[in-house]
């Protein structure tokens, strides 16, 4: 080793310094000119598409304004999937290996329906990388300071202002700008299956529960009687009796003293809906007290009912579900905009905002009545994230 290491620091005895030294810079500016031009040729629009796994995303690229536009301005793949500082670009260069390998090697995304497959995941993972960053690349282009707001349309100017004010990551509110939005509800939908599962075990044995979906109220424990009533999503129920595979359980709500009094809610005065009653099951109510609503001078009732229900779609904890919600909010909701906080808007309030958004997201009328129920609960009015 001693020799080896003589033999490197020694001046070579047929090359002068002066040639070792003007090798060395012609082997450096050689590798920086190819590494420069690898980079360059890397970093265009063809070689980006050049895999048939990228065609779909170039054919939906090449219908939106940022493919072609009134004034001519393009952004090519790399003005959004690459940082423009040098360690930004090798960094993605690197993470852009794994791409080469699922297609090529895993065979995760070699064909447009396993693209679609894993679309969602892929998506998230492009709007985390850009969120992370503070929407650099999307910022080069868009500057907030940059922006003439007396071109844009009122609405567009008072959300940029905000957006501005808050220096907000641009994927926040434009998800889908380039490309098509991947199917939200996969992910949300295979937690609903997983608490449907984890609820067969429960059903059985808590002596709390609390309804994954809508179910029926029946007044016997015959579940081919005539329905009573529903017992609405995410509302708990006291279980009094097991019998005959039935569960005999007790709901507390709130009533209008006026008027027919068939709809349970959470709380006094707020529309939060948790049951809705009728027949036997409301001729059996029990009065537990009576208040005034100051604000309104509405009368309520705070009642009690029993009623049978099957033991399916039960679980022990509304956190399960709270947190279900919230991934199906997160998935719909902020699919193409920042959506509030849930406790923007009171428990009312929320029922006229989420019916306004409801023509921009599909969802069953169970999953928009979970929905709201999370909502109203983590409002405004009703104590916030922290009161649940």
């Amino acid at each position: 080793m001693k020799k080896l290491w003589q033999k490197l620091i020694k001046p070579s005895s047929k090359y002068s310094i002066l040639a070792l030294v003007l090798v060395g810079i012609g082997i450096t500016l050689t590798g920086t000119f190819t590494v420069h031009k690898g980079f360059e040729f890397a970093s265009t629009t063809e070689f980006c598409t050049s895999c048939h796994t990228m065609q779909g995303n170039y054919e939906e690229y090449k219908q939106t304004i940022h493919f072609k536009n009134a004034s001519g301005v393009r952004a090519e793949c790399v003005d959004c999937h690459q940082p423009k500082d040098l360690p930004g670009k090798i960094f993605r260069k690197l993470e852009g290996a794994k791409d080469l390998y699922h297609h090529f090697i895993s065979k995760k995304v070699d064909t447009p329906e396993k693209f679609e497959e894993h679309r969602l995941g892929m998506a998230q993972a492009v709007w985390a990388r850009m969120e992370g960053q503070n929407s650099k690349t999307c910022k080069s282009c868009h500057a907030y300071d940059s922006m003439d707001h007396s071109k844009q349309s009122a609405k567009a100017a008072f959300e940029m202002n905000k957006a501005a004010a808050e220096d907000m990551n641009c994927i926040e509110c434009h998800k889908g700008i380039a490309h098509e939005l991947p199917n939200m509800a996969g992910g949300f939908q295979k937690d609903f299956e997983e608490l449907q599962t984890t609820a067969k075990s429960q059903g059985a044995a808590a002596e709390k529960l609390y309804s994954l979906g809508e179910k029926d109220l029946f007044a016997t424990n015959n579940a081919d009687a005539k329905s009573e009533g529903k017992l609405l999503p995410a509302s708990e129920v006291i279980v009094l009796e097991r019998k005959d595979d039935m569960l005999k359980v007790q709901v507390d709500g709130w009533l209008e003293k006026a008027g027919k009094g068939r709809v349970l809610t959470e709380y006094m005065g707020k529309r939060v809906f948790k049951a809705t009653i009728r027949g036997d099951v409301k001729a059996g109510e029990k009065l537990l007290e009576e208040k005034t609503d100051a604000s309104t001078d509405i009368v309520w009732q705070h009642v009690s009912v029993e009623a049978w229900i099957s033991p399916d779609d039960m679980i022990d904890s509304i956190q399960p579900i709270w947190n279900y919600a919230e991934d199906m909010y997160g998935s719909t909701c902020n699919a193409c905009h920042a959506a509030p906080a849930p406790d923007h808007f009171t428990a009312n309030g929320w029922i006229a905002s989420l019916n306004a958004m409801s023509a921009y997201y599909r969802l069953t009328k169970t999953e928009e009545r979970t929905l709201l129920k999370y909502l109203q609960n983590h409002g405004k009015d009703t104590g916030g994230a922290s009161a649940h």
